[in-house]
């Protein structure tokens, strides 16, 4: 494998991949809006009550990591129903686990607010 030279119209391209992703994702994922929700009401939260930088560091890394969960499970999901376009018990496993991981990620990210603003708002 050749290793191409650094590109900025390449670099560039890459972005508007990623963000065609994002597009994508907001367009056609129903659980993005109740994501996008969430964060709004947790970084408002956030603001309003002054959490220190710190504790909004750790709401901020929690947000993303359900974020990225959320974005595997989609693309996880659209190449199981490319590779499989019928029902099968494997790919159903896959992406029952999946859908599993951003549930936990989601979990410890509302077990993570729990801890920081429940002891902030009384």
């Amino acid at each position: 494998m050749q290793v191409q030279k650094f590109s900025l119209k390449r670099r560039a391209k890459s972005f508007h991949f990623a963000f065609d992703g994002l597009v994508y994702f907001f367009s056609t994922q129903h659980n993005a809006l109740l994501h996008a929700v969430a964060t709004v009401f947790v970084v408002a939260l956030s603001l309003i009550i002054h959490l220190p930088l710190t504790k909004f560091l750790f709401i901020l890394f929690a947000i993303a990591l359900v974020w990225m969960a959320e974005l595997f499970n989609t693309a996880i999901e659209q190449l199981c129903d490319m590779v499989s376009p019928q029902q099968h018990p494997k790919i159903k496993f896959i992406k029952d686990v999946s859908a599993a991981a951003v549930l936990v990620t989601a979990f410890a990210a509302f077990i993570t607010a729990c801890i920081i603003f429940i002891p902030a708002l009384l």
